[in-house]
């Protein structure tokens, strides 16, 4: 059996044709890279203290160390994802893929702080130069009628790797596997990326819909990466340094850039982002979607963590073992939504998962206000459980709207915007709902995890209600 991929614009290549078995393993290389990629954005937290302890340094620069992973992944990600459909995406995916794999081991031979923290600025970069490729290759090898059966893996995905990271670092930390300490976190990267690589070497199409008569606008490239390095620094620094007035300042001066760069793509023969894109409903509302869906569950990470472990004084392995009911939640709704619900029901679906995650939030905040200090796993259970499978219906979907309609031409900047918008609102999520918790957890973690429990509710309402302008049924062409 053999996948198609056919081509509507007039200056894109041949249709594509691969044996549905190596479409499968393309599947295989990009989520292998999606595993690396969530694992690392969060395994590093973990290893804070172990890291200080061993370099040196203060409280400033090792929080770069944790943040210069996600900083520059958020500031690459929309640029690579038009890089990949002006140079190859093959080519970009391979290229991200071999610089990650060898700033892994950088990260985890680093003879000190600053070295340190430069590997994982860079591998941050080759992290948002590989990402965006993986997704535009699976809609180029994937007709319709099997994209979504590929996609269904992402949730299972999403709630291991935010689960997993914490649990793998804590067991790494604890094994300190030849005197490793820390450096295993990173090293661990090197055989997965070098089977990885190979993999990608043999399976990835060389040709995947690119547009080779495109040009790359460098003045558009230069303002939305000043604006958007402008508005993640300060969001990723302000709580941890207490909002200083330079924080708000280069937020102020964010709007500015971005609305510079605006003006530049409308005036751009070449844009950084296909304008295409942003004449399609589904693809503007589904954006804003995510990005209401992605604050919230960043926030609720988050919080629930500092819960556990500041509130109850867990340990990292057992806070992550506590987590499981919220993967699980997560894993079975994603296989549900990809088999059966996200095509039947459509935007329904959507309305569904966040109704469901609302009240798994409710649960939460009725959970920790009744009981307090005296709260288990097994009463946390239910609540997690219901966040796990409400957020779960809700990817398949979400994605399906967002991409479902795109064209080979635009999807690499599709999924690259994508990814950006999830960054994003990940770290606005983070920064505002974190700031709400620590002001609040002087008094008590317990009425801080309550407020903000109560919040992520109100935001996935909102959201809720704003699924309603898309489409009921997001489309599946494929061009």
């Amino acid at each position: 059996m053999f996948v198609t991929t056919d081509q509507r614009t007039s200056g894109a290549p041949p249709s594509l044709t691969l044996p549905l078995r190596t479409a499968w393993l393309v599947l295989v290389v990009v989520f292998l890279a999606d595993l690396m990629d969530l694992v690392d954005s969060s395994i590093a937290n973990l290893a804070g203290p172990s890291i200080r302890a061993d370099l040196g340094g203060g409280q400033v620069t090792v929080q770069w160390v944790l943040s210069a992973y996600t900083a520059a992944f958020a500031l690459g990600l929309v640029t690579s994802g038009r890089l990949g459909d002006l140079l190859g995406r093959r080519r970009l995916f391979l290229l991200g893929m071999t610089g990650f794999t060898l700033t892994s081991l950088a990260c985890g031979l680093a003879p000190d702080a600053v070295f340190l923290i430069v590997a994982r600025t860079l591998q941050g970069l080759f992290g948002s130069v590989m990402i965006p490729q993986g997704l535009a290759l699976m809609k180029v090898v994937f007709p319709p009628q099997h994209l979504r059966r590929a996609l269904m893996p992402i949730g299972p995905l999403m709630g291991v790797a935010t689960v997993a990271g914490p649990v793998l670092a804590g067991w790494l930390l604890h094994l300190d596997l030849f005197g490793s300490q820390w450096r295993a976190i990173f090293l661990i990267n090197v055989p997965v990326g070098v089977l990885a690589a190979a993999l990608a070497w043999r399976v990835l199409p060389r040709r995947g819909g690119e547009d080779p008569s495109a040009r790359l606008d460098l003045t558009g490239v230069g303002l939305l990466t000043a604006a958007s390095a402008l508005l993640i620094v300060p969001l990723i620094q302000g709580r941890e340094l207490g909002w200083p007035a330079w924080t708000y300042v280069m937020m102020g001066a964010a709007v500015v850039v971005f609305a510079l760069f605006v003006v530049s793509e409308r005036r751009s023969g070449h844009p950084v982002i296909t304008p295409s894109l942003f004449r399609k409903r589904s693809f503007v509302v589904g954006l804003a979607v995510v990005a209401g869906f992605y604050a919230s569950l960043s926030a609720f990470v988050l919080v629930i963590n500092l819960l556990l472990q500041t509130g109850l004084g867990w340990d990292p392995l057992r806070t992550g073992l506590a987590l499981i009911p919220w993967a699980l939640g997560t894993a079975v709704a994603v296989l549900l939504s990809g088999a059966v619900l996200a095509e039947k029901l459509g935007r329904a679906s959507l309305h569904l998962g966040l109704g469901i995650a609302v009240v798994g939030l409710l649960g939460l905040w009725w959970s920790t206000a009744h009981w307090g200090a005296d709260v288990t796993v097994a009463k946390l259970a239910p609540a997690l459980l219901l966040t796990g499978f409400g957020s779960g219906l809700v990817f398949v979907p979400l994605v399906d709207f967002i991409l479902g309609d795109a064209t080979t031409e635009e999807v690499g900047t599709g999924a690259g915007l994508l990814n950006a918008v999830q960054q994003f609102a990940g770290a606005l999520g983070v920064a505002a709902l974190g700031t709400v918790f620590f002001a609040k957890a002087g008094h008590s973690s317990f009425a801080a995890a309550e407020l903000v429990f109560g919040i992520t509710a109100g935001l996935n309402v909102l959201t809720l209600l704003l699924v309603g302008l898309l489409p009921r049924h997001a489309q599946q062409t494929h061009g």
